[in-house]
């Protein structure tokens, strides 16, 4: 069914009576406008390969497309020891749940000294190395475009994957629809896909302290510590690793679970066995890009005049 079928109103129309009349105006012009901009857009690429993490945002645009130039679209997702096997299967569940043409490649940040040394610039060398690899698959099988899906939120961060996508020509339909990350679930929401709240959930990598070298063992332990975490009920969380030291962020709303003795002893226990000698708790809780407080504000605002 095309995106911008009237089922789609009459599905966000009752959605916006639901949360008041008020929202009735915003979400049948503003929403469905900027849908149907996404529409033109994906159309206007021909076929496309859709980088695809299985995430909400890359999920959404798989499905988008599939809907809207079914067969001139594949997703492809990259095999990396950076993607958890949770994430890794879970993505590939969604899209044969919803008949998505998805493809696994894998990629070779690991055999690059640039992103293993693990600067401030690592997602510019790990983006890179997807799209160039991608930009190869994209060749040998006659696909026009590339997409990813940024969008209007990611441009308030430090990014520099967003370079890479440039000098690669990667197209960015979201971003140029206008669609942020909340209007990407609620889209998502309205078409019954079941990630529409998936938490947020970048590469392992970006656990790792700057400076400390990206090793596949230490890509494990987090994994395992991560892993760990979810089996305990928690939902949205980090585990950033600091060498010796794992310093867990927990969403705020989770923090009280997280802080009676009894959880404290047990996360104790279970980080240890993984290889921990410290087990800290961050007090701020859960927030997107909490490493790069670190960074010099030079290389932050050189990365934001690149974009």
């Amino acid at each position: 069914m095309p995106l911008g079928d009237r089922a789609w109103k009459r599905t966000l129309r009752a959605q916006a009576l639901q949360r008041g009349a008020m929202s009735v105006a915003v979400v049948d012009k503003e929403l469905q406008a900027k849908l149907n901009k996404l529409n033109d857009e994906l159309r206007s690429l021909g076929s496309l390969l859709v980088a695809y993490s299985g995430g909400v945002d890359s999920a959404f645009l798989a499905w988008a497309a599939h809907q809207v130039i079914p067969g001139k679209m594949l997703a492809v997702i990259s095999d990396s020891p950076s993607l958890a096997r949770a994430q890794l299967l879970d993505a590939i569940a969604f899209c044969k749940e919803y008949g998505i043409p998805c493809q696994r490649i894998s990629t070779g940040e690991m055999q690059r000294p640039e992103y293993v040394r693990n600067d401030g610039m690592r997602c510019f060398h790990c983006k890179d190395e997807l799209f160039s690899t991608l930009d190869r698959f994209r060749k040998e099988h006659h696909f026009e475009s590339i997409v990813y899906g940024v969008n209007t939120d990611d441009q308030g961060d430090y990014r520099p994957g967003q370079q890479a996508a440039l000098a690669h020509g990667v197209k960015a339909p979201l971003l140029e629809a206008g669609l942020s990350k909340q209007d990407i679930r609620n889209l998502a929401h309205a078409a019954g896909l079941r990630v529409w709240n998936k938490p947020a959930s970048a590469c392992l990598a970006s656990r790792i302290e700057y400076g400390r070298e990206v090793s596949l063992e230490i890509l494990r332990q987090i994994e395992t510590a991560e892993d760990s975490l979810r089996d305990l009920g928690f939902r949205q969380f980090r585990v950033r690793h600091h060498g010796k030291i794992a310093r867990i962020e927990i969403a705020r709303e989770e923090l009280p679970h997280a802080m009676s003795l009894e959880m404290a002893e047990e996360l104790v226990r279970i980080f240890k066995s993984i290889g921990f000698t410290y087990v800290t708790l961050d007090l701020e809780g859960f927030r997107s890009g909490s490493m790069n407080a670190i960074l010099p504000v030079a290389s932050l605002l050189d990365a934001a005049r690149k974009q």
